[in-house]
């Protein structure tokens, strides 16, 4: 326990440290649990520079504000120790470094420690983080490894240049370093599928446009939420009757655009449909970007609703957090346009693809194959 008599000593008891870094843990925004934190601060501070990789590893699994008090904590041991001439225990931390199954935040704290004090770690650690689960390390390896591959190309390397090119590209998970690297690969005249790496869907049906005048139409349940038939036409705006079309997208990052695919429409619905072939059940990550109001189901089910308009879009702006079953899936996706008349407020579009925790693409079984991969493959029914 963490009582008002410990507090006073300041003392360091190795044997209350658990205690201590719970009290860390429970820390919460707008004062949440503070005094309680503060006071098992005060207490951590006094630690050795041995309890280091201890310290790093209350980290794992806390929120990241407490993360944030007990880097705080962290550095003030690792800077009194220093002062103290107490050395740090570079082998512990770089043990820790190496286990993934600590928090990629406790991970990158102790390689910067690390880096700082060893000047040999960056060139013998970087190079081994391509697969890494962290996206940091991992974003450092990509780079490391695509600098290697221009230096390659520039030496006239150029098959061994292609390669590391190739290892860069498949270890990327960050769009930045995805599109630089994917146009090198091209200008050296090969291939990068950028959609497929990133699991891009690129086969739709759509059909619109149902009402959405006054913003109204976002939370009807227009037909398609309740089955999909193809070859079923519905009522849509002003009674015209609409139907299901197919598209594909050639798109780099997977983008259909709904003005180009079934004409402009303002005050506007839209639905797009696809099946998604799993040969294991498994979580999945549905990240979309969509400058509209937009909706995503999952074989029926919800997994996240935003009624925004106009604001800005980005690659995985959107997260829904679902599970594929074995075999068959679908998704639904409703994209609502409002009415707005100013140029900037014309776009109705939409990118969605498939991932797991840290962005690595998750393909439907039927586009296994490059080939698979470009063409259409939703059935007709």
């Amino acid at each position: 326990m963490i009582g008002s008599a410990s507090v006073n000593r300041f003392a360091w008891a190795a044997d209350d440290v658990d205690a201590w870094l719970e009290a860390i843990r429970a820390v919460q925004p707008l004062g949440g649990n503070h005094e309680a934190a503060m006071a098992a601060g005060r207490h951590l501070r006094l630690a050795s520079a041995a309890a280091v990789p201890r310290l790093l590893a209350g980290m794992d699994g806390a929120n990241p504000l407490a993360q944030n008090w007990l880097r705080g904590i962290i550095q003030s041991v690792v800077q009194r120790a220093e002062s103290a001439g107490q050395p740090i225990p570079l082998d512990e931390l770089e043990k820790f470094l190496q286990d993934t199954s600590h928090a990629p935040r406790a991970r990158r704290f102790a390689f910067d420690l690390l880096a700082a004090r060893d000047a040999t770690a960056p060139d013998r650690l970087i190079p081994g983080w391509l697969d890494d689960p962290s996206l940091e390390l991992r974003r450092d390896a990509v780079s490391a490894e695509a600098g290697r591959a221009r230096g390659l190309l520039d030496g006239g390397q150029s098959a061994e240049g292609v390669r590391a090119l190739r290892r860069a590209f498949q270890a990327a998970r960050d769009v930045d370093q995805v599109k630089a690297i994917a146009e090198s690969l091209r200008n050296a005249k090969e291939k990068a599928d950028i959609a497929r790496h990133m699991g891009f869907l690129m086969d739709w049906y759509l059909i619109g446009p149902f009402d959405n005048r006054d913003k109204r139409g976002f939370d009807v349940a227009y037909p398609p939420e309740s089955e999909f038939d193809a070859a079923k036409t519905y009522p849509g705006k002003e009674g015209v009757e609409t139907h299901w079309i197919r598209h594909a997208t050639s798109d780099d990052f997977g983008v259909v655009d709904l003005n180009t695919a079934l004409a402009k429409h303002k005050g506007a619905i839209a639905y797009a449909f696809t099946e998604f072939l799993s040969n294991e059940d498994r979580p999945v990550e549905l990240r979309l970007g969509c400058i509209n109001g937009n909706k995503i189901w999952l074989n029926g089910q919800l997994l996240t609703s935003n009624h925004v308009y106009h604001a800005s879009t980005f690659v995985d702006q959107y997260t829904g957090h679902g599970k594929l079953l074995k075999g068959r899936n679908t998704i639904l996706l409703k994209i609502a346009q409002n009415e707005q008349t100013e140029q900037w407020a014309q776009n109705w579009k939409f990118q969605l693809r498939a991932c797991d925790s840290i962005g690595t693409a998750v393909l439907s079984q039927d586009r296994a194959s490059e080939q698979a991969a470009s063409t259409p493959r939703l059935p007709i029914r």
